[in-house]
């Protein structure tokens, strides 16, 4: 006995003949009557009963009707069911993003991710780019937006923007040039983010093979925090354009292009290769992808 037997058995009584089930089935019937047939002979009992008028069942197959139409009601609930996960995929998804880039982006990530997965949770954990790595590698997320991480052999690294960094200035400090030289740098007192960080560690790559020293006043370690610093008029300091944005309702700072050459801020999605990825966690990286991070997207996604 099959779910296909059972179809068959439900739809001869309904159509009350073995010929109009057939059509309605678009089958031959002497293929139908064989299937009854081996249904009668699996269960041991006669189902259906020939009549001048076409077929009714016996009491055996009376019997039979009600778990028939019972198993094959569960049996396309079931395939409902998987249908609609296929549509819309349950279970969680973990996101790390850098505390700049969550300010911007996580209202329309969580927003879209809910719109498209109703039936499935996203956590977003925030941090620096170098413990959002480690957690990936650790497997506590399951991708994350990094800062212009090192190369590793367990991560993909797909970069999505760069942002060219600038200095800046409280809105007192006389008027800076429209662009600044990097041996230019050293004349101007700095806050800027301590280490390990993103920002910091591009700076300092930049410089060093130059020789140029800084002058660092105070370091803090979140980018607001700084803004709020150069807003107070503490000193100057070297952020990624779009980062400035985050001083929104502060007086106005101001801003020089820095180099030749620029120094540029890359943001990249990173997943890790040890990992199989489900469909739940390839559609929201895609998801990320579609984002608007400010910045200059990276022609086609590059990856790294």
């Amino acid at each position: 006995m099959d779910l296909r037997q059972l179809q068959y058995f439900a739809s001869i009584v309904d159509a009350g003949s073995f010929s109009r089930a057939a059509a309605a089935l678009n089958l031959a019937q002497p293929s139908l009557s064989r299937q009854v047939a081996l249904l009668e002979a699996d269960l041991g009992q006669r189902l259906l009963t020939r009549t001048g008028r076409g077929v009714t069942p016996t009491e055996a197959g009376e019997a039979l009707l009600v778990h028939a139409r019972a198993m094959l009601d569960i049996a396309q609930r079931a395939r409902d069911e998987l249908r609609e996960l296929h549509a819309s995929p349950g279970g969680r998804v973990v996101v790390g993003l850098p505390p700049r880039v969550a300010s911007r982006v996580s209202a329309p990530l969580v927003q879209r991710f809910r719109a498209q997965f109703p039936r499935a949770v996203i956590t977003v954990s925030e941090g620096l780019s170098l413990h959002l790595r480690e957690w990936l590698v650790a497997g506590r997320l399951d991708l994350a937006l990094l800062f212009d991480p090192p190369a590793s052999p367990q991560l993909d690294y797909r970069v999505l923007t760069h942002d060219p960094l600038v200095l800046v200035a409280p809105p007192g400090h006389p008027r800076l040039p429209a662009r600044v030289g990097l041996a230019a740098l050293s004349n101007y007192p700095l806050v800027l983010p301590s280490a390990p960080n993103a920002i910091r560690s591009l700076v300092d790559a930049a410089l060093r093979p130059r020789r140029v020293e800084l002058q660092v006043v105070a370091e803090v370690g979140a980018v607001q925090t700084v803004l709020s610093l150069v807003a107070q008029g503490v000193g100057c300091t070297l952020l990624p354009e779009t980062a400035v944005q985050l001083a929104d309702g502060r007086p106005a700072l101001q801003c020089a292009r820095i180099g030749p050459p620029v120094i540029r801020n890359s943001l990249v999605l990173a997943v890790p290769r040890a990992r199989p990825a489900t469909r739940l966690t390839r559609e929201t990286a895609q998801l990320l992808c579609e984002l608007d991070f400010g910045g200059t997207r990276a022609r086609g996604g590059q990856p790294r």
